[in-house]
This record gives C-alpha cells, structure tokens and sequence, in this order.
C-alpha cells in the first residue's frame, strides 16, 4: 500500500503505464507490452521427445533378459555354426524385440500428443476487458500489463493486478494462500492476484503483471507438473495383469525345468554329463529364451495400454463431439451412470431468452413486437415507464456496449439479456432518460438469495432500492403496488393473490419468471444497507427459454439404457414441471419438490423420497449437493451432475462425473467438474455415456480376446515340453504372437466406436465382477477349441496332413504357428460381440479394426515366406495356407455355438442390491 500511495494511487499507475481508464489500451500496442512487461503464459514441463519413449520401452525387464539371451545366443551361434548361419535365431529375437519397442513407443508417443492437445484446450480461457474504447473477449493468454479486465462471479483472476471500481468483491484466495476464508477486495485492499478466484460481486481490474512475473507464476516456477492419476479400470486391470503375470512366471520356469531335465536325462543316457559342447550351451540358452518369452506372452502389458488407448480414443473422439474431458477416469465411470442430475436452463432449454407476457398495473399482456410496445405504453403512465426502466437498466450484471459496427451487443447472463433487449426496445419507443442515476451499492445475483439488488441516488427523487428475482421471494418482500398512474397503493391479500395466481400462469406456459420492484429511501437511511421489506411491486416478467432439439429423444434413450434423470432446478416448480413434461422427464408417478420441503425432510423420509423425485424446483446449491451426497451413500448410485455455476462447486465435486457447462459455467465450476459441455446440450451428456459405455465393454473385449491367447499359448509350449520335449512356438514366434494380441489387439478392439445396442441394456453396478460368466463361457470354449486342434497337429499331425520329407518337423511347426495365428485372427473378429452372432456388423466403418487386421494378415505371409531365417518357419504349400485359414475360421463357428449358450446375468439395480435378483435388461426396463 505504501508503494501504491507513493505512485498516486491505481490513477497514477494508469498515467504512467498510458492507459485510459474508459478506452483501455491499443491494440496496437501489443506487441510492445508483451516485449516490455512479459506475455501472460506461465512457463511449461517441456514435452517428453520419442526416443525417450523408447528408452520407456526398453527399460522392460523381461525384454531387457531377452536382449540378454539372443546376444549370448549370437555368441555362442557364430563359433559352433558360423556365419551367417549362427546369427539367425539371436537376431531373429533382437528384430522382434525391436519391433515390440517400436510399436509400443510410436503407440505411447501419440497418446502423449493427443493428451497435450487436450489439455491445451482445458486452458483456453476468455476475459472481458475493455481494448480501443470498446469491450470485448479475449483470450487470457494475450492479456497484456494496462488491460483493464471485467471480473464477475465464478471468473478466474488472470493476472495480478490492481482494483479499479467494483461492487462486493469477494475472492477466493486459498489457491494461493491456503487460506480457506474469501477477501474482500476494495480500494482499502485493492490487490488481486492470478490464479484466485471470483466467489462473489463484480469489479473492473487493471492487470499490473502477468505470467511468470506474477505471484502465481513465481510460485508455479517452484512446482512440477503431476500427470494423470491411473483410472480406476487401470488399477483393477493391473491387479489382473499381475495375477495372470504370476501364472505365467509359474508356467514358464516349469517349461524351463521340464525341458532342462529331458535335455540332462538325454545327454547322460546318450553321451553322458561329463562332455559338453558348444551346441550345449546353445540348447540350454533356446530353452531359457522359449521360458522368458512365455513370461513376456504371459505378462498382459496391453490390458492398461488397452484402457489408455480406449479412453484416448473416447477423449478425442468427444472433443468432436463438444465435450472436453478433463480427467480421464470420467469416461469410463460415466459409463456406470445410472443417475443425472441435470440443470434446466442451458442444458435441456436452450438458453435463448425473451420476454414474452409481462403482468403490470394488475393486467398480463402479451408482449412480442412494436406493437406491443405502443400498447403497453397506452394503458401505463410514463412515471411507470420510467421506474420500469431504471430497474431494468440499473439493477443489473450485464451491459450494453456498442461494437465497431455502432450496433448495440449486449455481454451478460440470457435472462439479463432478455430483460435488457424488452428495455431497448421499449426505451426506443419512449425515450426515457434513466442514465443520470449514480449506483450507491450492489448486492449481485447468486443461487442462494436468489434474486439481485441495488442502491442508487437519483438528481431530484432521491434514494431509492431496486430488487429483481425470484417471482415468490420478491412479492414476500412487497406491501405495496405500482398504479398505471405511478403511485403506489397498498398491497391487499386479494391483490397478493392475484399475483401469484399470475406468476402460476405464467409458470404453468413454462415460462420463467421473474419480478422487479423498488423503494424510495427516506432521509432517515443510512444509505449502508439495501432493505429486505417494504418494496413496491411493479411487474413481473414472463420470460420464454425453448426446449433444446433432440431433448426429448435424448432423454428417452437415458431411460431405456437404465439412467434416471433428474432435473434440479431453481426456477418456480410449476415451470420446471412444465419443462419437465415436455422433455419426457417428469411421469405420472414421478415427484416434483421444491428446495425448502426436501432439506425439512428426516434421513428416513429421504429415504422414501429420493426414488420418487423427478423435478427438485426453487433449489439451493445446497440442496443439489445433499440430493448427489444422499444418491450415493444411501442408495450406492453412480451419479453424473450438471453444473455451471461456482456455488455448483461442492455438488459437482461430490458426485461420481461433474459435467460443467462450457458457455454459461463459470471457471470455478469448470474447475471442479470432470467434463467440460462445451455446447452446454444434454444430448451431449447423452454422448459421454455413450463413449463410457463404448470404453467399458471394449476393454473386456480386448480381456476376453487376450486371456484366451494367453491360455492357449501357455498351455500348448507347456504340455509340448512335458510330453515332446520342445515348445514348437519358438521366441521369435511368441514374440510376434505378444504383439499381435498386445498391441494390435488393443489397438483394434480398443478403439471401436459406440453402438445403439450399448444403450439398450442398464448401467454396470458398482460391485460387479469386470470379468462376466459370458466373458468366462467364451474364454474357456475357444480356448478348449484351439487346444484339441493344435493337441491334434502336434501329436498327429505328420500323419494327418499326409507330410514327409527331410524337414517334415520344419513344416508341421510352422503350420501350426500360421494356424495358432490365424486362430488368434479369426477370434478378434468373434470378440467384436461378446453376446451377438452377427460380429461383421458395422465392421467396415472401424477403419482402425480392418486396418489392423489386414497388416496382421500381411506381416503373418512375410513373416513364414520371407522371414522364416529368423522367425524358426519355412514356406508352405497353398494348401497348408488354406487349412490354416479354413482351422482358424472354425473358431468363429464355435464362437457363434457358444453365443447360443444360455447365461444368466446378474445387473442389480442401485434400490434392489440386497435382493440379488437379476433385473430385466433393454427397452422393456422403460
């Protein structure tokens, strides 16, 4: 403060800094602020490069063993079987490791970029300020030292700056401070600083520093970035991943021992134990590499690079689709939703406001154009007009500014708006002078008064209090009505009812509604505080907002995938149940209640209650949160929230996925919501479900598909080496195998868009097991199939397919790596429906499935024709190549039989979870 008063106080910092407190700075300007003070971005982590993904890849410990065995195995080759010869089956697994690296590091690097770009857009934020004598938005990252910016509640602080003019600043500090009680902020105490946040009030602030130079930036200098949190399908598909890893360990070192001890048994029956060889060594060191490449095939690395891949998938393909998810759990919890509590305004309406009717001097008019304008004006007195629109245009948070273009925008809430437009036009047509007026005290609008008032002194009338808001609240504060003659008669209990009979009309025609009234001050106030009684009633407005397009049919689809939704609104109850109605939300046996009388209620009645309620109307932030606090403890539910205002905060913050509203929410609720609407459409919200769903069910999939190579892979190299003594799947092909069912797998079943059928069937409970009886029924009967056919070849398999020659063991291996393979094709394709016969649907609109699928098929033909040097294969006939097909494609013929097998499903609703009783799933729910 002492060096503010030494620079002549915010007046002379603006002098010096050549600023104009009513035009602002230049444009022009610009770039020589930014050069001069600095540029409003707060300095970055920089992004991790590829080749450090890379080395992410290779720091695998199995993977690092396996480098390990093929240079031993290089060494020891080149002496016993020479050049090139003795090189092939170290390099052979060296290349495999190599593409395993590279695939996985191109997979993780891409994901890195997407989610960079994610969270750039989670940072873009736009500021009122006023520039070349006009006011506009801009971003904040282009806020330079001289702006003058416009604060309101729930906005961020961008910069630090210095108080101008303002009224009931309240700001939240404990980002910075860690203080958990607000600031009030004047020109006492008119410091403001970047990163705090609006709680209440409105004030126009000069920015005195901005990016690394603030307090926020000298604070974000000492921090580093943390990164996403794991979701919850990550930890519980890491628990699996482990679990399945330990089997394998268990596998692979009994293959080791098996073969070891065949091996020893052998040479001492044949040579004995005291002579070894090179070729020794060189079998010992194939028999560990066959050991830890069952660990590697075993180890499911691609169960949470499935999950990360999914929701990526799902992230940016909802960024198309309007809505920006800020943390990544949300997408796949909000496909668990079985509840959404949805606002009214914005969300289901389109938030597009204009007044209507207007009930004034004890009539109801229709109000639509000029000429209604004129007829109003006939019936009122000019007095009435005029206290009209000084409420209008001086009891308000919005503002009406002229753009370059000389037309009149007004920058403010649609309520505001429609309000402020009725004034315009009704100011035109009577030219009432209402600026001479000088504002004493603001007391703005919030969700808890619900409704705004003002102090203002008026040349020649005097003192004088205006309030607007909620219809009932307002009229509760007046004992007195305006005339058509301007004069203010009392207020009788016939008269009060009339009003309200009015306002219940209007609500009724799901119209929102709000009053306005004043008071003239006498001498004896202190002019300190704004009263609470004695106002006079002057009219109230009917003000129409249209149910968005596609509501209704959104909210139908909510309730046949099993979610309820719940509109929480606070606006009159007879409005919201109007809405209600008309979006199909609100039926016959549903409840609609009003704040007051739910939060009287007992936790026993709420118990009764909560079930029933459909519509909560005339609610407080409060109510919402204890609506959303009760859903989950009581009644276990999964519950999405909607919100957009900074008293939203705590509900948004309790529930299971806060949806904050993109145009209408404020920052503070941005803050604390998962997912950002950017359209602020419930059919968006729809959406997200949709894709959390998709993310869910694409991931047991992807499970489904790779627990049964694991088994099969495991068990056939297993009882090979028990029973023949070698594994016929070498390294090189298990390798091969790991990235067929790891990566390629997750990157095609992972990736498969939503389909209708997802929201025919209810929400997964809480509690239920991620790997269903239809998962298991599907994994044990393809992995019983493939076993028997690969027993069969390995077995009797020279006989069967009639083969002979000097490298019959050559061929019939290979033939059965190409059928294992094709096997593991054909069941990707069977795992695109766990349920449906019909898997092809649909299949050529996944460009990323077909894609995937095709260079399996391709890389499958290099590998036994051209590779086969390194990869232990050798050619085959076209005939082999077709029974490998013919094999392969027989496993979707099983799978289709074990489809038609029955298996019960247990989905517990949230209100049935003690009965255990299995629900009816799809349409008939509804």
């Amino acid at each position: 403060m002492k060096s503010l008063k030494f620079h002549e106080g915010v007046d002379g910092i603006l002098r010096k800094i050549s600023v104009s407190l009513d035009d602002g700075i230049r444009s022009s300007d610009l770039e020589i602020r930014q050069k001069f003070f600095g540029i409003n971005r707060y300095v970055e982590k920089p992004s991790r490069s590829f080749w450090m993904f890379v080395w992410d890849a290779l720091q695998d410990l199995t993977l690092i063993i396996l480098m390990i065995c093929a240079v031993i195995s290089i060494v020891v080759g080149l002496p016993t079987e020479g050049w090139p010869k003795g090189m092939y089956d170290g390099l052979g697994i060296l290349l495999s490791i190599f593409l395993v690296v590279i695939v996985t590091a191109v997979s993780d690097y891409k994901q890195s970029l997407q989610f960079k770009a994610l969270d750039k857009e989670k940072k873009k934020i736009f500021i009122q300020v006023t520039r070349d004598g006009y006011r506009q938005k801009v971003s904040i990252y282009d806020l330079v030292v001289g702006d003058i910016v416009h604060l309101s509640i729930g906005d961020q602080v961008p910069a630090d700056g210095l108080f101008i003019s303002g009224y009931s600043l309240l700001i939240d500090e404990s980002s910075l401070s860690g203080e958990s009680e607000p600031v009030y902020i004047s020109h006492q105490k008119p410091f403001l600083m970047a990163g705090t946040k609006v709680q209440d009030g409105s004030a126009k602030m000069l920015v005195t520093s901005v990016g690394m130079r603030t307090e926020w930036g000298k604070l974000m200098e000492t921090l580093s970035q943390g990164g996403e949190d794991e979701t919850p399908l990550q930890v519980k598909l890491n628990g699996v991943a482990t679990i399945i890893g330990k089997i394998g360990l268990l596998f692979a070192t009994l293959t080791f021992l098996v073969l070891l001890v065949r091996f020893l048994v052998y040479k001492a029956n044949n040579v004995g134990l005291s002579k070894w060889y090179p070729n020794d060594a060189l079998s010992i060191l194939n028999y560990f590499a066959i050991s830890v490449t069952i660990i590697v095939v075993a180890v499911p690395e691609g169960l949470p690079l499935a999950v990360t891949l999914s929701l990526a998938f799902a992230m940016k393909k909802l960024m198309d689709d309007k809505a920006l998810v800020r943390h990544l759990s949300a997408c796949e919890t909000m496909g668990s939703a079985n509840c959404i509590c949805t606002d009214k305004t914005g969300t289901l309406t389109t938030n597009h406001m204009i007044v209507e009717k207007i009930w004034i001097c004890e009539e109801s008019k229709t109000y639509n154009d000029k000429e209604s304008s004129d007829q109003l004006l006939s019936f009122v007195s000019e007095k009435v007009i005029s206290i009209l629109l000084q409420c209008i245009f001086q009891n308000t948070g919005s503002e009406v500014v002229r753009g370059r273009d000389g037309k009149n925008t007004i920058l403010g809430s649609p309520t505001e708006t429609a309000l402020l437009e009725f004034g315009l036009h009704l100011e035109g047509a009577n030219n009432t002078q209402h600026q001479n007026c000088k504002k004493l005290k603001v007391e703005p609008f919030n969700s808890v008064k619900k409704m705004m008032s003002v102090l203002i002194y008026l040349p020649g009338v005097g003192t004088r209090a205006f309030c607007k808001g909620a219809s009932e609240i307002i009229v509760g504060m007046c004992d007195k009505i305006i005339g058509s003659d301007g004069n203010a008669v009392s207020l009788s209990e016939e008269q009060k009812r009339n009003v309200m009979d009015g306002i219940n009309n209007f609500a009724c025609e799901a119209l929102r509604t709000l009053c306005l009234a004043f008071k003239d001050m006498d001498e004896s106030h202190s002019g300190e505080d704004i009263p609470t009684v004695g106002y006079t009633l002057i009219a109230v407005f009917g003000i129409k907002d249209p149910v968005r397009p596609g509501v209704k049919e959104a909210v139908q689809s909510c309730l046949a995938a099993g979610i309820t939704v719940r509109m929480v609104t606070g606006d009159n109850i007879n409005t919201a149940k109007a809405i209600a109605k008309e979006c199909g939300i609100l039926t016959d046996d549903g409840l609609a209640i009003e704040g007051p009388e739910f939060r009287s209620k007992s936790p026993e009645e709420m118990k009764d209650l909560i079930p029933k309620i459909q519509v909560m109307a005339r609610s407080l932030p409060l109510d919402k949160h204890k609506l959303v606090t009760n859903l989950r403890g009581m009644f276990n539910e999964v519950v999405a929230v909607t919100g957009d205002g900074t008293n939203d905060a705590p509900a948004l913050h309790e529930s299971d996925i806060g949806l904050a509203m993109g145009i209408a929410g404020t920052e503070v609720a941005k803050e604390n919501a998962d997912v950002i609407v950017m359209d602020d459409n419930f059919t968006t919200i729809v959406g997200v479900a949709r894709w959390g769903r998709a993310v869910y069910i694409n991931i047991q999939k992807f499970v489904q598909f790779q627990l049964t190579v694991n088994v099969v892979a495991l068990m056939v190299n297993f009882v090979s080496a028990c029973i023949i003594g070698n594994a016929p799947l070498t390294a090189v092909q298990l390798l091969w195998v790991n990235m067929i069912m790891d990566t390629l797998g997750a990157l095609a079943l992972a990736t498969e868009p939503p389909n209708d059928e997802m929201m025919k069937r209810p929400p997964v409970w809480k509690g239920e097991n991620f790997i269903t009886r239809i998962m298991w029924r599907n994994i044990i009967g393809q992995s019983v199939y493939q076993l028997a056919v690969l027993g069969i070849l390995m077995f009797d398999g020279k006989r069967l397919l009639k083969l002979n020659g000097p490298n019959v063991d050559a061929v019939l291996n290979t033939f059965i790596f190409n059928t294992f393979v094709f096997c593991q094709v054909f069941n990707e394709i069977n795992s695109r429906d766990m349920e449906k016969i019909n898997v092809f649907r649909g299949i050529f609109r996944n460009w990323i499935f077909t894609a995937v699928l095709s260079s399996t098929v391709v890389f499958q033909i290099i590998i036994i024709e051209i590779l086969g040097t390194f990869a232990s294969t050798v050619p085959l006939n076209w005939q082999l190549w077709l029974l490998s097909i013919l094999i392969g494609s027989i496993s979707m013929v099983v799978g289709a039989i074990l489809k038609r097998i029955p298996v019960q499903k247990v989905n517990l609703s949230a209100y049935d979870q003690n009965d255990y009783e299995p629900l009816p799933s799809g349409p008939e729910v509804v």
